[in-house]
């Protein structure tokens, strides 16, 4: 009888040989890169850590010190409504209605008289029960918040609270509580509240360290969404320091957790339950959540918050000066090297700048020797410092480094800033033709008026326009084509490339960096 092969074993023969073939190998063929016979690969990159799993212990901590905000205005009692609270329609007969007739009640529900509808407070006391009779309140807005402390202090954004006269709390299990207003920053969008209930201990969270915030991070977001109540929800930091514009100390952190219309105010967390940030804005063309908020970095809060609380207000040194961004081409028309750094358009007039003698054309590259990036950078620089404050502020000024001490004004409001006159300019008219334009001198002798500006000369493309008043060329102030050929000759003779030309337009100045020709 002739002996059959087993199918399987011959398979399992073949797979042990296989293996020892590969056995061999390692042995042999991979080991032989000890010898340099072979290619050495590193090991590709791999993250150790502890991953994540939920988000619920965080937010069963984080909640109950989060709150909704209500605000509300007060509204002037209505003409038609009588001295002794009753409504005045027009017609006889509703004058003599008794308070109690459903008549009478009907109109002053369908008016907003929260006083009569007998809405009830945390303690359920009437919460508009001492209000004058006649009175009622209009609602603004509402938002998010959140417990700082213990004993009833929480902040929430200078939007949800402006306009607002009366301010209501509420809490994740129901309880409202009146709040008071401490103090606003409408600068930074941050606002602080004040829950006065001496029976009351608040759960309260704590500001992160929010330089050590990454992209990448996990948040969660906790607020009010569409005044809803208290909703949750989670995503990660997609970048820093970004500036949308709105206002001069953009430093945002972007996040992707859905925030919506009723967020704002509402803390972003980190896995240990600290807020890195406070929901401020959103990008959204739809009008709803798209995965782009915006967060005010806790750092800023935690300063911003501490000063309302300590003395109802935010007071910011003034420098005194209008800055521009420093473009390539004007650092090398002023032999700069990189970038960095603020162009001073203009010095304020009675400016603490110009009193130390910062003047236009200067570049200021660091404030007490912190380095300046950016103009939004020295702004925020500036605005931390007190004011009466003496710094030292290092210039670029005519090809060399220069520092000068300037006493820190206090930021004035807008209807301070001090406005620039100008003068209707007149005369006879003169072609700069290594530039594209004509000029004529200014009646006053101070600076040359661009009459015309030639199609696709390096002028146009900068932006020059007709109207505009050529003050100065590489700081040097012109009043004829002279003063600009002589300019121009000093640039070249440094082995500059381009001249710096400040121009003054509508109350402003700029500076434009123009090729040599």
């Amino acid at each position: 009888m002739q002996n059959q092969t087993n199918p399987v074993s011959k398979t399992r023969s073949r797979l042990l040989a296989a293996a020892a073939s590969v056995a061999i190998a390692g042995a042999i063929g991979f080991g032989a890169v000890t010898t340099g016979t072979a290619p050495v690969l590193a090991e590709a990159v791999r993250v150790e850590g502890v991953q994540a799993t939920g988000f619920a212990d965080v937010v069963e901590k984080v909640t109950p010190a989060v709150v909704s905000v209500r605000v509300q205005a007060r509204v002037e009692p209505a003409s038609d409504r009588g001295g002794d609270g009753t409504f005045q329609f027009g017609m006889p007969g509703f004058e003599d209605l008794p308070r109690d007739h459903p008549l009478n009640r009907f109109f002053r529900e369908f008016r907003g008289d929260r006083e009569f509808r007998g809405e009830r407070g945390p303690r359920g006391g009437e919460r508009f029960g001492n209000r004058e009779r006649g009175e009622r309140a209009r609602p603004v807005s509402q938002g998010s918040g959140f417990f700082i402390s213990e004993d009833g202090y929480l902040v929430t954004n200078n939007h949800v609270v402006e306009g607002g006269s009366t301010f209501t709390v509420v809490n994740d299990n129901g309880d409202e509580f009146d709040a008071r207003l401490v103090g606003t920053d409408p600068r930074t969008d941050l606002a602080v509240l004040k829950v006065d209930d001496a029976d009351q201990k608040f759960t309260y969270v704590a500001f992160a360290d929010d330089s050590e915030v990454r992209v990448g991070d996990w948040v969660v977001a906790v607020g009010n969404p569409f005044g809803l109540g208290g909703t949750v929800t989670a995503g990660i930091v997609s970048a820093r320091g970004r500036d949308i514009g709105a206002g001069p100390y953009d430093d945002f952190i972007q996040i992707d957790a859905a925030v919506n219309r009723g967020n704002s105010g509402g803390p972003a967390f980190n896995l240990n339950g600290e807020v890195v940030g406070i929901n401020t804005a959103i990008f959204s063309p739809s009008g709803g959540n798209v995965g782009i908020a915006f967060a005010i970095p806790a750092s800023t809060a935690k300063e911003v918050v501490g000063t309302l609380v300590e003395s109802g207000a935010v007071l910011r040194g003034w420098l005194g000066v209008q800055i521009q961004p420093v473009t390539a081409e004007i650092a090398e028309s002023i032999g700069l090297e990189g970038t960095r750094g603020a162009l001073v358009s203009d010095a304020q007039a009675d400016g603490p700048a110009r009193d130390a003698g910062i003047r236009a054309g200067d570049v200021i590259t660091a404030v007490n020797d912190r380095e300046v990036a950016s103009p939004r950078e020295l702004a925020r620089i500036v605005g931390n410092y007190a004011p009466d404050t003496k710094v030292d502020v290092t210039l670029w000024r005519g090809g060399a480094q220069e520092t000068v001490s300037v006493a820190l004004g206090q930021l004035p409001g807008e209807e301070q800033q001090a406005a620039v006159e100008t003068e209707t300019p007149s005369g006879t008219d003169t072609s700069l033709e290594d530039f594209g334009l004509t000029v004529t001198r200014a009646d006053d002798g101070k600076g040359l008026v661009v009459t015309d500006v030639e199609p696709g000369s390096a002028a146009e493309e900068r932006g020059i326009q007709a109207g505009d008043v050529i003050m100065t060329v590489n700081s040097m102030e012109v009043a004829n084509s002279e003063d600009v050929a002589k300019a121009v000759a000093a640039a070249t003779d440094a082995g500059r490339k381009a001249v710096l030309i400040q121009i003054t337009r509508d109350e402003a100045n700029r500076f434009v960096a123009l090729p040599i020709g």
